[in-house]
């Protein structure tokens, strides 16, 4: 029986049930989640994510990496995690950036949190021959305290699912995904003649994953990077939708086959993880973030020493920094310990074209 059947089935067994709750079994799902099944990132999968765009990335990441962890006094001992480490792709490109700083990976502990089984068989091949012994967690809590931790999450928090709530006159009424016709649809959990368009998203998981790291941050010390699309101020709005072969679906239509998103609510996180004691930057979009890093020197570096590459390289330079591509939907933030500087987020001047 397929997830959508099962799911139907349960439905009407047991009642409708929460977007939330329909995010998480669609990807989660041990028999048919998206995630715990057959997550399909690439060209060729269903969605593509920064580091598959290009190394550049993944590079600019692993000197935030070294800066940070400078920054932070060098200390001889550190965890270096990457949470939702997808294929495998920005840990390898990041790792291969930071070999030439020394010191850096003799102090390195380095995790991977994953929960898909796929996945960490994706990521063991990928970094089989990396230079530093990898170890997985499935959780943050599973990673070992007592050092300092460098954190990088890549598009994480939109895979956390969100509650959503209707404006109905003076109150608000939860969304749930029912059955109609026989098939999974939208509805309300108590009847209204004439719903307001207003849409609320709340996440439970996006505000706990914040007070997970800032309580890590506060009892060990070190910094989290968050890169992600989503909001950089509170709002309103529908942001639930579902990828497949790139392109937008119906998000009840194919139950486990496509990627479930919804945007990440930075003031939520950074509002969660500052109340462990921590400090929150200054949400940058991610062009602009990646530009302080140093993005486009590289690229210029990149075309130097691969002239028949240079057109490609600047079509990977514009889509992850241009305001029209990924530089100003998306969105990076840092959770620190008080007194800490994160590299990036200084004020310089800098432009894309």
């Amino acid at each position: 029986m397929s997830l959508r059947e099962r799911l139907i089935a349960e439905i009407a067994q047991t009642g409708p049930i929460s977007v939330a709750d329909y995010m998480h079994r669609c990807l989660h799902d041990p028999s048919g989640g998206y995630y715990a099944t057959r997550p399909a990132l690439g060209a060729d999968g269903d969605f593509l994510t920064a580091p598959l765009v290009s190394q550049m990335f993944g590079e600019m990441l692993g000197l935030w990496a070294v800066e940070t962890w400078m920054r932070l006094g060098s200390p001889a001992s550190f965890r270096l995690v990457e949470i939702g480490p997808g294929d495998g792709t920005l840990m390898a490109d990041m790792l291969r950036a930071v070999r030439r700083a020394p010191g850096f990976l003799d102090a390195a502990s380095v995790w991977l949190v994953e929960t898909s089984q796929p996945l960490i068989a994706a990521q063991i091949e990928k970094l089989q021959n990396s230079p530093a012994d990898i170890h997985w967690a499935r959780a943050v809590d599973q990673v070992p305290k007592g050092v300092p931790v460098v954190v990088i999450a890549n598009e994480l928090l939109d895979c956390l699912p969100a509650r959503q709530f209707i404006r109905c006159a003076d109150r608000w009424i939860e969304r749930l995904v029912g059955i109609a016709n026989g098939e999974l649809a939208f509805g309300l959990a108590e009847p209204f003649p004439n719903p307001e368009t207003l849409v609320l998203e709340v996440s439970p998981l996006q505000e706990a994953f914040g007070q997970t790291l800032g309580e890590r941050i506060k009892t060990d010390g070190g910094a989290a990077l968050l890169i992600d699309y989503g909001r950089a101020e509170p709002g309103f709005g529908d942001t639930l939708q579902a990828l497949k072969s790139h392109q937008k679906v119906d998000p009840l239509a194919h139950p486990g086959e496509a990627d479930l998103t919804v945007h990440a609510d930075f003031p939520l996180v950074i509002a969660a993880a500052t109340t462990a004691g921590i400090t929150g930057s200054e949400i940058l979009p991610q062009g602009l973030f990646l530009l302080r890093l140093g993005l486009a020197d590289r690229a210029e570096a990149l075309k130097a020493a691969n002239p028949d590459r240079a057109a490609a390289i600047d079509r990977q330079f514009k889509r992850l920094a241009a305001p029209e591509e990924m530089g100003e939907l998306f969105k990076a933030a840092c959770l620190h310990q008080p007194g800490f500087a994160p590299p990036g987020f200084e004020p310089v001047l800098a432009t894309v074209a």
